[in-house]
């Protein structure tokens, strides 16, 4: 079973930043879009951004104008920086592939991402 491997998550305080990284060794990651998703235990997993093939990022409205998604093929990880972290952004953060015109999909098992004083 394929899986991503999700790392970066710490525990920081509110005003800082954190780059999590995302990496997908055992596939051909030009064939697959990346997204980024998050989740509080009790809540639904709310998708916060994706990237396409081609390096196109598109942002969910939680992660509006602090987050920036990026992707390395080379490296084959797939990148979320997160600026001015709040409280509220406390939270396993999840990322996962789809394959460009396909229904194949991996996920990761997440990392976690405390913002407390």
């Amino acid at each position: 079973q394929v899986q991503l491997m999700e790392s970066g998550g710490d525990l920081v305080q509110p005003g800082g930043s954190l780059r999590l990284s995302c990496a997908a060794p055992e596939i051909n990651v030009v064939f697959f879009n990346f997204g980024w998703h998050r989740q509080v235990p009790g809540n639904r997993r709310e998708e916060l951004a994706s990237i396409d093939t081609e390096g196109t990022p598109m942002y969910q409205n939680p992660a509006k104008g602090r987050f920036i998604i990026s992707r390395d093929n080379a490296l084959k990880t797939v990148y979320l920086q997160i600026y001015d972290l709040r409280p509220e952004d406390t939270a396993v953060y999840f990322c996962n592939a789809k394959m460009k015109s396909s229904s194949v999909e991996y996920w990761g098992r997440g990392t976690q991402v405390t913002v407390s004083s």
